[in-house]
C-alpha cells in the first residue's frame, strides 16, 4: 500500500514530457516507483523530493557522492575556484595540483588527461591500446558496463540465460536498438571470473587483441568480486601476449581506497579509468596510465580533446573531494558500516525466512533474491528473482530508504551508525511484509 504522495512528481513529469523525451535527461531515471521522481534538495545522507519526503540515501546519485550531498567543503572549493573563471581553454594551476595528487596516490598512473565522463575515457583507452599494439580488438566480460556508446553496448543485457550460449563461444545481444552491427566485429566477449576460459581464447586470438577491460569489481551486476587469482592471471596474460590491461574504475576508484581497487587487490593495470567518486557529482573522469602507454597521447600521435575537459568547477570539485578523503581517512569505517549493514541484512533475511543475498565489498555491495547461492559471474546473477527484489526496492522506498533499483547501494562518509540500525529496522518491516 502506497503511504508516501508523489503528486508534485508526477505533475512535473507531465510538464518534463513535452520538453525532454521521455521526461528524463537519463533512460533510468524513468524506473523509479511510482515513476520518475523529482528532487529538490540534498544534505548529507538525506535526500528531499518535491513532494516533501526525505529519503536517507544509499544511491548516492550512482556512486559519485562519497562525501555525501552537499558536502560544504567542496561546495566552497568550486565556488571560490569558479569566481576567477569557469573554462578558459588553456591550462591553469589545480588542474597540475589533481594531477600529481592523483599521480602520487594511483599505482598506475604516470601521466593522466582528464575527461568528462567514464564512456569518454574507457574510449580514449582502446585508442591509445590500438595505437601502442597495432592491434584492433579489445576483450572484455559478460555483464560488465564500460559506458553506454555502442563498441561496449553489448553483453549487458540478454533475453535471458539460456539464450547466452556456451560460455567458451557466447552469444552476445546489443543493449539498445541503432547500435551500429559493425561495432560487434570490435571484441571479444567471456564469462568473468573463469581464468582457463580467458587462457584458451587468447591462445587463439592474441594477434588480434589490442586490450583486456575490467571491472576489478563486477560492480553494476551483482558487485562481485574477483575470485582468487584471477586479476593477477589477466595481468600475467596480458604481459605474455603483449596486450593492455585496461582497468575500469570508474565505480571503485577513490570508494575502495584512495589507491582504487589497484592498491586494494595489488594489480597494476596499464591503463585505468576514474569518474563517479572522484568528482563528488561533478563531471569529470581521468584516463590514467604508464607513461609507456600514455606517451602516444603526449606526442600527439593519439588525438585527445574535448572543450570543456578540465573546467575550473570540476578540477576543483576533484581537488577537494580527494583533499578530505585524505584528511578525513574514512575508509577503514566505510568498510565497517558497509559490512555491518551487509551482515545485518543476510540476518534480517534469514530471521524473516527470505532468500535474500548479499554480495559486495562493503562501500559498496548488493542485494537480491536467489535461490542457488552467489554467483559468481553475469549469468549467475540471472537467475535472481527480480520481480521480488523490486517489491522490496519499492517497501524500502517507502519506509524512506532510497537504493538503486538494481539492488546496489553506496556507503558514504557521512552514513552513521544509527542510520544503519535504522535502515535494519526499516529492511525487517519490508521483508516481513514480502
Amino acid at each position: 500500500m502506497i503511504m508516501r504522495k508523489y503528486t508534485e512528481s508526477k505533475i512535473m513529469l507531465e510538464r518534463a514530457s513535452k520538453v525532454l523525451a521521455g521526461g528524463v535527461s537519463s533512460e533510468f531515471r524513468k524506473y523509479n516507483h511510482p515513476h520518475a521522481l523529482f528532487y529538490k534538495g540534498g544534505v548529507g545522507t538525506k535526500i528531499i523530493d518535491v513532494d516533501g519526503n526525505e529519503y536517507l540515501d544509499f544511491t548516492l546519485s550512482q556512486g559519485p557522492l562519497i562525501l555525501g550531498h552537499s558536502h560544504p567543503e567542496v561546495l566552497a572549493a568550486v565556488n571560490s575556484y569558479s569566481d576567477s573563471g569557469q573554462l578558459y581553454a588553456g591550462q591553469h594551476i589545480q588542474e597540475i595540483e589533481l594531477a600529481e595528487k592523483i599521480c602520487e596516490l594511483i599505482p598506475s598512473a604516470e601521466l593522466i588527461r582528464f575527461c568528462l565522463d567514464g564512456s569518454e575515457a574507457v574510449q580514449t583507452a582502446f585508442r591509445v591500446a590500438r595505437a601502442k599494439t597495432g592491434k584492433n580488438k579489445f576483450l572484455r566480460f559478460e555483464g560488465h558496463y564500460h559506458g553506454w556508446l555502442d563498441n561496449v553496448a553489448w553483453g549487458i543485457s540478454t533475453p535471458g540465460v539460456e539464450q547466452l550460449g556456451e560460455e567458451s563461444n557466447p552469444n552476445v545481444y546489443p543493449w539498445s536498438k541503432g547500435i551500429s552491427a559493425g561495432s560487434r566485429d570490435e571484441f571479444l566477449i567471456l564469462p568473468w571470473n573463469n581464468l582457463g576460459l580467458l587462457e584458451a581464447a587468447l591462445s587463439r586470438h592474441h594477434q588480434d587483441i589490442a586490450a583486456i577491460i575490467t571491472e576489478p569489481v563486477m560492480c553494476n551486476n551483482g558487485c562481485i568480486p574477483p575470485e582468487e587469482g584471477f586479476l593477477e592471471g589477466v595481468r600475467s596474460l596480458c604481459d605474455k601476449y603483449g596486450i593492455c590491461m585496461i582497468m575500469d574504475e570508474v565505480i571503485t576508484g577513490f570508494r575502495l581506497g584512495l589507491g582504487g581497487a589497484q592498491s586494494f587487490f595489488g594489480i597494476t593495470p596499464d591503463l585505468s579509468i576514474f569518474a563517479k567518486a572522484m568528482g563528488s557529482g561533478y563531471p569529470i573522469s581521468a584516463i590514467v596510465g604508464k607513461s609507456e602507454w600514455m606517451d602516444c597521447i603526449a606526442s600527439g600521435e593519439v588525438i585527445h580533446a574535448g572543450t570543456m575537459n578540465s573546467s575550473n568547477p570540476t578540477i576543483a570539485a576533484a581537488l577537494a573531494t580527494i583533499r578530505v578523503l585524505e584528511k578525513e581517512k574514512p575508509y577503514e569505517r566505510m568498510f565497517y558500516l558497509g559490512k555491518k549493514l551487509m551482515n545485518g541484512l543476510r540476518a534480517v533475511g534469514e530471521e524473516t525466512k527470505q532468500n535474500l543475498m548479499v554480495s559486495g565489498m562493503g562501500p559498496m555491495f548488493n542485494t537480491f533474491f536467489a535461490v542457488d547461492g552467489l554467483p559468481k559471474d553475469y549469468r549467475g546473477t540471472l537467475y535472481a528473482d527480480k520481480g521480488k527484489l523490486s517489491r522490496f526496492v519499492i517497501g524500502l522506498q517507502e519506509e524512506g530508504i532510497r537504493i538503486i533499483g538494481r539492488g546496489l547501494w553506496y556507503i558514504s562518509t557521512a552514513h552513521t551508525e544509527a542510520e544503519i540500525e535504522y535502515t535494519l529496522e526499516k529492511a525487517r518491516k519490508v521483508l516481513e511484509k514480502l
